[in-house]
This record gives structure tokens, C-alpha cells and sequence, in this order.
């Protein structure tokens, strides 16, 4: 398999190369709905020993047809969207458009298609606009509405790591994520430093925080009693990073990071004596 984007530093999409052997940056075929697309390659073919599921054949390395078909339709794409934005401003509908789809052939009229991607507060009446961009576009009009999720998906951006948001690269599917996810983290519920560009609770937290809940599972909680080597203690915090719990002595008020492993053997060994 190898993964193919369609856009620079876009979402990666996994591709069975079929007979060919695309490097790095070349441009190759890829099926869709109507015709193959250009896409490039970003990471070169290589086995895979887990089963990936049936994915799309690659159909060939793109020719210098194919390059300037590809070109015009960017050039289309970025007309139609000029020409949405101002048909919305002169209609003065509370939408945005933030991106814009062209299929120089059609899946079932056989028309050429423009499906504009858009957000909004609410539900938006554009039966005028679809016929007043149909009319400047002599094509068919497809208008699809975003949540913030997707829209952060489409347009794409940095996120608070510095890096491409992990929607608009990698991430295939959303996952429920949760204020409980945040508390178990030990983050603060700063909606400044805990949402991502859609607005909404960062995807990530979903990454670590089954390591977190393994390790409390484990580790005894804060506020219980331990029996250590320098007599008994409380737990007063957990470092899940460090993998190790900050326990407070009793006699001497003394705090003592600890490993995973140390800590549990002392509950355990405070348990046994109680």
C-alpha cells in the first residue's frame, strides 16, 4: 500500500499501488466516482502484514494531461468559490464557504458539478443562491452543509502543537471526546487550552487518555494511605508521565516521588498490616 494526498500537506488517503511503483512526490491516478484524480504520493509503496481492508488500485502515473487537467481544475475550483462568496454577500445569507469540490464530469447527468462546502449558524434558505450559481456557473450546483468538525477538516490549520491539525491530515474518523477525558488528564476546563480550531474539545485528548486511566486504575488514589520503607504516607498527587505517584510522610511531611511499581507493592503491604 502507499498513501497519496490530493492537496499540499492534506489529508493522506492509502492506495493499493497495483503494478506500479511510484517514488515519493510523484503524481499518480486514483479512482473516484466519476474519473481518476491526481494525487501525490507521500509515502512510497511498501508491505503491509495486518490486513487493511479493500482499497482503491491505483490507475497509473499521472501523464502531462493529467497535470494540466488537474491545474485547470484548481483554477475552477477557485473561481466558483469567489463566485459563492460574492452571490452570499449580495444575498446577504449568514453562511461562509470554506471549500469548494469540481467534477469536470458528472456521476449521473453527465453535467459538470460544483459542490460548495459551507458553515453556518443555522439553516440557511439557498434555493436562490444554487439557481443564481447555476446560472454563472452553467453547471450543476451541489450546496453541503459542515459542522465545525469537518470544517476545520476542509480548510485544514495548526493546532496549539504547532503541527497540522491531526483532522486534516491523518484522522479518518471523529471520536466522542469528553470533559471527563480532560478531568482524568488532570487539565484544567480552559476552553482557551483544551479546544482545537473547530471550537470544539481537541482531538487528541482521546490519544493518552487510556494510559491515564490504566494507571489510576492501578496506582492507589489520591488521598489513600500507603505504607512505605520510611514509614506511612499519603498519596497527595499522580505523575503519569513520569509513570510515578508524590506521596506525603506522615511523620517528617516530607513528599517523595515514587515509582508505578514501588507504590503499588506498599498499598499493598499497608493493607496487609491494617
Amino acid at each position: 500500500m502507499m498513501a497519496v494526498t490530493y492537496t499540499p500537506k492534506g489529508r493522506l488517503y492509502y492506495v493499493d499501488p497495483g503494478d506500479h511503483r511510484p517514488a515519493v512526490g510523484d503524481h499518480v491516478l486514483v479512482p473516484t466516482d466519476t474519473v481518476p484524480e491526481v494525487a501525490q504520493v507521500v509515502w512510497a509503496p511498501e508491505y503491509q502484514v495486518e490486513d487493511v481492508g479493500r482499497l482503491p488500485v491505483c490507475a497509473g502515473i499521472a501523464t502531462p494531461a493529467d497535470l494540466e487537467r488537474d491545474a485547470a481544475n484548481r483554477t475552477k475550483r477557485a473561481q466558483i468559490q469567489v463566485a459563492a462568496q460574492r452571490l452570499i454577500r449580495e444575498d446577504r445569507l449568514p453562511m461562509k464557504v470554506v471549500g469548494v469540490d469540481w467534477q469536470d464530469v458528472g456521476h449521473e447527468s453527465g453535467r459538470p458539478t460544483a459542490i460548495v462546502y459551507f458553515t453556518s449558524p443555522g439553516r440557511v434558505d439557498f434555493r436562490q443562491l444554487v439557481r443564481d450559481l447555476s446560472l454563472t456557473l452553467d453547471c450543476k450546483v451541489v450546496l453541503t452543509q459542515l459542522s465545525a468538525r469537518d470544517s476545520a477538516r476542509v480548510q485544514g490549520g495548526i493546532g496549539p502543537c504547532g503541527r497540522e491539525t491531526c483532522c486534516s491530515t491523518f484522522l479518518v474518523d471523529f471520536e466522542p471526546v469528553t470533559v471527563r477525558m480532560v478531568r482524568d488528564q488532570d487539565l484544567a476546563v480552559n476552553p482557551m487550552k483544551i479546544s482545537g480550531a473547530c471550537g470544539r474539545l481537541m482531538c487528541c485528548l482521546k490519544y493518552e487518555h487510556p494510559l491515564y486511566a490504566d494507571f489510576k486504575a492501578e496506582v492507589p488514589a489520591v488521598g489513600e494511605q500507603v505504607a512505605l520503607p520510611e514509614g506511612d504516607g499519603r498519596v497527595v498527587a499522580h505523575d503519569v508521565p513520569r509513570d510515578a505517584v508524590v506521596i506525603k510522610l506522615t511523620a517528617s511531611g516530607e513528599r517523595k516521588v515514587c515509582d508505578r511499581a514501588h507504590v503499588c507493592a506498599a498499598r499493598r503491604a499497608y493493607e496487609t498490616r491494617s
